[in-house]
């Protein structure tokens, strides 16, 4: 019977993407919620000015000493039905290693938006299937070193007039779920800003009006994964990635004493560089200085990279250090990349499976006061 049923909902939605995938493209591109940097820029001041001027209404305001209190940034998690277009399925035995690491150093946990996947799946079936991750998660809530952002596929917990039932399920209390926070980390030379949110800020939809997200999160999404159409969806669309980093990158640029951290993408970026970009810079510098074991070992991965993403800003040498992108939980082989900010540094971590079993690795790593120095020159 549920062969039965498996075949006819296949066949209905064959037929219904024969008459309505063109129509949906076609509404998307005329009608498009593709941001633009006006409403790019005008959506991140107003949110930042918000939490920092009434920290807890949209977001909130967290002052720490980064050589004290550490924390991890994680985003775009896609958690799913574990069926076949569950994204996060193969990263799960990593995700769990790496909660338990940051419980065990008492980090605080920044969950960054699309921890769940709400436009394929219905909140039953996700709660049904992530038990193991939502327990994980419980420990940092029941130490108060938890928040949670939304993201534009996951914004029907403010959407849904059942959604505090679901978080009570999960974490057995209903958490606030914010639009960004502003971690103010206190450095000898004063506070540096680093102001988290997903990254959706500035599409019309899903960051619009509470009409619109309502049917972004219930109709729109829903219908678009139903029909196995991408559209102006930074994660699948290189245009998109590029024109996302480009404005997000120009607004933190613009900032003061501040970075900005997003996800979105699901494409890590570190001190405003992306991989192919610092490829770039590390074959210039091996160049330079003759090292030609490293020459050898550049030229090979820039091809590969190429293939996840062939684009290169042409003020890649000058840019300022200001933009940063934890990347995803949800990379094909399991692979997840997140950020640590601890020992009075930041870092891009990846957790990759090594012979069966959960490995961290460092990617990226620079000391917040550097940082700083180079923000404020």
């Amino acid at each position: 019977m549920k062969k039965i049923l498996h075949h006819l909902l296949e066949g209905f939605r064959s037929m219904m993407k024969f008459f309505l995938a063109k129509p949906v493209t076609w509404a998307a591109n005329r009608f498009s919620s593709a941001p633009t940097r006006e409403h790019v820029h005008h959506s991140l001041t107003e949110l930042y000015k918000s939490i920092t001027r009434d920290p807890g209404n949209k977001g909130l305001l967290i002052d720490f000493k980064p050589d004290r209190q550490p924390v991890v940034i994680f985003s775009d998690h896609h958690k799913g039905a574990r069926d076949g277009r569950d994204d996060f399925g193969p990263a799960e035995q990593n995700y769990l290693a790496a909660l338990d690491f940051y419980n065990s150093q008492r980090y605080y946990y920044v969950n960054l938006g699309d921890s769940e996947e709400l436009w394929e799946n219905n909140i039953l079936s996700v709660l049904k299937h992530n038990k193991a991750t939502f327990e994980k998660e419980k420990m940092f809530v029941d130490r108060n070193a938890y928040a949670k952002i939304f993201g534009n596929h996951d914004l029907y917990w403010g959407n849904d007039p059942f959604a505090s039932l679901a978080l009570k399920k999960m974490y057995g209390q209903a958490i606030p779920i914010y639009t960004g926070i502003v971690l103010r980390a206190n450095l000898p030379t004063g506070y540096l800003d680093i102001f988290c949110t997903h990254g959706h800020q500035g599409d019309q939809s899903s960051d619009g009006n509470a009409f619109s997200k309502w049917f972004v999160a219930n109709i729109w999404g829903p219908l678009q994964s139903f029909l196995d159409v991408n559209t102006n969806t930074p994660s699948c669309n290189q245009e998109s990635k590029t024109l996302h980093n480009q404005l997000m990158y120009e607004w933190s640029a613009a900032q003061e004493d501040l970075v900005l951290v997003t996800g979105h993408t699901h494409q890590p970026v570190f001190n405003s560089l992306t991989h192919l970009e610092r490829l770039y810079l590390q074959m210039e510098e091996a160049i330079l200085t003759k090292d030609q074991g490293a020459i050898g070992r550049i030229q090979k991965e820039i091809p590969r990279r190429k293939q996840e993403y062939d684009y290169v800003n042409s003020s890649f040498r000058t840019m300022k250090p200001s933009y940063f992108n934890a990347g995803c939980c949800c990379f094909d082989g399991g692979t997840i990349t997140g950020l640590e900010i601890s020992g009075g540094s930041i870092r891009l971590v990846r957790w990759v499976t090594e012979n069966g079993l959960p490995v961290r690795k460092v990617a990226e790593e620079e000391s917040l006061l550097s940082l700083a120095g180079k923000i404020m020159d």
